[in-house]
């Protein structure tokens, strides 16, 4: 079974987290894609999420609701405290012990890659994809850590920032996150 591990803040989670699970799915022939939303980041420590871990959680899954490829982890989040993707592998190779891993990275996400804990034993754990956007601020077209795959992403113009300051602005944010997802927003007064 081949695996992706997708996680992030997902604060809040949209269309263009969709975008790259589906684009990773089929570029990887992907048997599943799991979402693991992060309590909180280590190396995001200055820029804690604006939601809350459950809220983010909740989000997560009201997106992948509908497809039957994509799930929801919610180890980070049950775990409390500083998520180590390193512990969230070791979690989901003892839950797939057959499944070939494979981590999903932005381009940012892999620039910083140096820094996060245990590094040797997250490439023994799972094959590093990392997702890349052409166009895209940061895009790269080499990669920085052996052994890593790159995936080529269309290029999706959204993000979790650009959603809060609409919100905080008062503007509308259709067809940027799923309309479940909109509804929870408006119905828990987040991002006000």
């Amino acid at each position: 079974m081949r695996i992706g591990v997708f996680g992030g803040t997902f604060d809040p989670p949209h269309v263009g987290h969709l975008i790259l699970a589906a684009d990773a799915r089929d570029a990887l022939n992907l048997d599943r894609l799991i979402f693991v939303p992060a309590s909180s980041q280590p190396l995001k420590a200055d820029a804690p999420a604006v939601a809350s871990p459950r809220d983010r959680l909740e989000m997560v899954r009201l997106v992948v609701a509908d497809d039957a490829n994509y799930q929801v982890d919610e180890a980070e989040i049950g775990r409390e405290g500083l998520s180590y993707t390193v512990d969230t592998l070791e979690h989901l190779s003892t839950r797939y012990p057959d499944a070939q891993l494979f981590l999903l990275l932005g381009q940012d996400a892999l620039q910083s890659f140096g820094k996060w804990k245990n590094t040797e034993r997250i490439r023994q754990l799972a094959t590093l994809a990392v997702m890349q956007r052409p166009g895209h601020k940061g895009y790269r077209a080499d990669t920085t850590v052996e052994g890593a795959i790159t995936v080529s992403t269309r290029r999706v113009d959204v993000s979790s920032t650009e959603i809060r300051e609409r919100l905080r602005a008062g503007k509308s944010i259709k067809g940027f996150v799923p309309e479940s997802v909109e509804r929870f927003i408006d119905a828990r007064g987040l991002y006000r």
